[in-house]
């Protein structure tokens, strides 16, 4: 490790996940090297990947926290290239990790076998955060799509969670760009993390993941750009959608909140969409009738909790409604918390997807599966907790149980590649 952190009084920290292609694949003993941005002479850290394909989780300077809890102030993040070899895949390079004060910053990075044609590296490029940086104002919309009068019997459906979003990285027309299909959560994760602080208060946060998913929402219930020819969900523009930046790092609690909250949406009476939840910075641009995000930031240091936030902003009658589904998951969250003397078929599913996972994921403690929630059960969800960022309570709430069925359906998809 470089000692030199003198240049920033603060510290933050990294913890690297290497998969191949996706998270289905750990990919274990991938050399990380850690270096200061566009320096690769000044080495932070040179570590291996574990079983689970993780690092362990390294400290790294950052600047004053005060930064990034004001507008106008000097950038609050510090940067870093990571470098990324294993045996017989292609090396990637992440440059531009933003590294925030008093929180763990999250770098999953997908390799290439080299037997893949036509890619000889894998290189990626951060992009500012949008806080920091200049982006094209949103173009104003109307936060209720007009849409499509039913014939006879037929209505529009319900609310539904994708299993992927496909996101175009460009404007709308720029046919060159290209598009990737990114799983919802990690979308959201990854907007909330180029669009807000993860430093700032916990209303805040929440009332712009919120807003952020709405928005998400609405482009996928109205079908908006499909309805318009085009072979995507939602653009990276900040000019038409939401900032989007393939391959960045997210952080630890903005994950946790989105794995909280993403089947939740804003919404008015009498209207069968998602609110399209437009949103400003607030400081550079104002926008009434919209959330102003460093204006969300204020209010919850004023001690305004996250649905009376949202009410300031887009008015005092919105609420918040949950989907009726999510796709990809083989069964739904059951509505109860699983633990120690739980029983019954529920308990048995989470046994049996925990089972499958720990094929790729070997520290996962395989389990007997007979219906009982008892202390080797608790462990073995606790153990998963760990490796995928959440809260080890060793419980099975909402979060969790829906990130043990995306693991699952992930490893089962691969197995029968």
């Amino acid at each position: 490790m470089n000692g030199n952190n003198a240049q920033y009084p603060e510290n933050g920290a990294l913890k690297v996940s290497v998969n191949e292609i996706n998270i289905a694949r750990p990919i274990e003993n991938a050399s990380v090297r850690i270096t200061g941005l566009n320096d690769a002479s000044n080495v932070f850290y040179d570590i291996i990947t574990d079983s689970s394909g993780q690092t362990e989780e390294v400290s790294l300077p950052a600047p004053p926290i005060s930064f990034s809890l004001n507008p106008n102030e000097p950038r609050p993040y510090s940067e870093f290239d990571v470098y990324i070899e294993a045996p017989n895949y292609i090396p990637a390079v992440i440059r531009g990790v933003q590294i925030l004060p008093e929180r763990i910053a999250y770098l999953n990075v997908n390799i290439f076998p080299v037997e893949v044609p036509g890619v000889a590296s894998e290189e990626v490029d951060i992009e500012a955060h949008t806080l920091y940086a200049e982006f094209p104002p949103k173009i104003p919309e109307e936060p209720v799509k007009e849409l499509p009068a039913s014939l006879g019997f037929v209505v529009l459906p319900k609310v539904v969670v994708p299993e992927f979003v496909v996101v175009h990285d460009g404007v709308p027309s720029n046919a060159s760009a290209p598009n990737y299909w990114i799983p919802f959560t990690d979308y959201i994760k990854n907007v909330a993390s180029c669009e807000i602080y993860s430093t700032w208060s916990d209303s805040a946060i929440r009332a712009n993941i919120l807003a952020i998913t709405s928005f998400t929402l609405n482009r996928i219930y109205t079908e908006w750009y499909r309805g318009k020819g085009y072979n995507f969900t939602i653009t990276s523009s900040t000019a038409y959608d939401q900032a989007f930046s393939y391959g960045r790092n997210i952080y630890n609690n903005i994950s946790v909140i989105v794995d909280e909250l993403f089947t939740t949406f804003i919404t008015k009476p009498n209207i069968r969409q998602p609110l399209f939840a437009q949103y400003c910075d607030g400081s550079r641009s104002s926008c009434p009738g919209w959330l102003s995000q460093w204006g969300s930031q204020t209010l919850a240091n004023q001690g305004y909790s996250v649905i009376e936030i949202l009410r300031n902003y887009y008015g005092q009658d919105v609420y918040l409604m949950g989907a009726e589904r999510v796709e990809g998951v083989p069964v739904s969250y059951p509505g109860e918390v699983l633990q120690v003397g739980s029983s019954g078929a529920n308990v048995r599913t989470i046994q049996l997807q925990l089972n499958a996972i720990s094929n790729n994921y070997p520290a996962i403690p395989k389990l007997a599966v007979d219906g009982q929630y008892g202390p080797l059960t608790a462990n073995s969800v606790r153990v998963f907790q760990r490796v995928f960022g959440l809260p080890q309570t060793g419980t099975v709430d909402y979060a969790t149980w829906y990130q043990i069925s995306n693991i699952f359906v992930a490893v089962t998809q691969l197995a029968e590649l």
